[in-house]
């Protein structure tokens, strides 16, 4: 379980990484400016690590259902070998997906000065913009971004339907105990496909660029930013810790007044 947490916020850090220390650079200089290939390197490294963090998701869904469904097998399932071989499967596949749409986007011929409607080049605004035949990339866009993100929602519900069974089957308190670890991933995976939804609905049912950027924000950021404090906020010594801090500023709040 802790390697995939160590893995997803490992995740999380990148795929901030890709587009908020240029937006600042910009905002810093008043400069919206990008490189043609800054904008495919951005491009290709959003696919790359949102697609693993749809994978990784996965994986750690069927880490839950083996911890659940197999208590007295756990350790023998989910060994150190599997783990690595999930990850660096899983990196290996949305590795390849994202160099795919990125070679892709490379034969599209685009107009000296444009605009990207969003605060990074994601891939299909950069599809949108250009002025060359986008068909053959439109269907990659959509058949194996659905491949990709679809396959990994896919092994999560199963997982789940999976928890779901063997819960029902168990006494209360083991229910109750089951549902509390279960809490954070299930939170983690509603942002995350929630928001992502919302990007490409948004993408279909409004032309406003500024309810598009707001969704695509919190799909690229906000999510990420959340992660930790969802899974933090179950930890026993993170609780004791707020709470202290809790009673010491109703304190310094109570010598202020005074």
């Amino acid at each position: 379980m802790y390697f995939f947490l160590s893995s997803l916020s490992f995740n999380d850090i990148c795929l901030i990484t890709c587009s908020i220390p240029k937006m600042l650079v910009n905002i810093g200089a008043q400069d919206q400016s990008i490189s043609y290939r800054g904008c495919l390197f951005q491009v290709c490294l959003f696919l790359a690590f949102g697609s693993l963090e749809s994978c990784l998701l996965a994986a750690m869904a069927y880490e839950r259902s083996v911890a659940i469904c197999h208590p007295s097998r756990y350790t023998v399932i989910m060994n150190p070998q599997l783990c690595a071989l999930l990850f660096f499967l899983s990196l290996f596949i949305t590795t390849v997906h994202a160099l795919l749409h990125t070679l892709m986007a490379l034969r599209l011929s685009f107009c000296t000065d444009l605009h990207v409607a969003h605060f990074f080049c994601e891939l299909a605004q950069v599809i949108k913009i250009a002025y060359s035949d986008t068909l053959i990339n439109k269907i990659l866009l959509y058949f194996v971004g659905g491949l990709v993100g679809g396959v990994p929602l896919s092994g999560i519900i199963i997982s789940y339907i999976h928890i779901v069974f063997s819960v029902l089957r168990m006494s209360s308190r083991a229910k109750y105990k089951a549902f509390s670890t279960l809490g954070s991933h299930l939170c983690v995976i509603s942002l995350f496909y929630g928001t992502g939804f919302g990007v490409y609905i948004s993408f279909v049912v409004t032309d406003s660029p500024r309810k598009v950027a707001v969704a695509l924000v919190m799909y690229s950021v906000a999510t990420q930013m959340l992660n930790p404090f969802i899974y933090t906020l179950r930890n026993r010594h993170m609780k004791e810790a707020l709470k202290r801090l809790n009673i010491c500023y109703l304190l310094f709040c109570h010598v202020s007044l005074l």
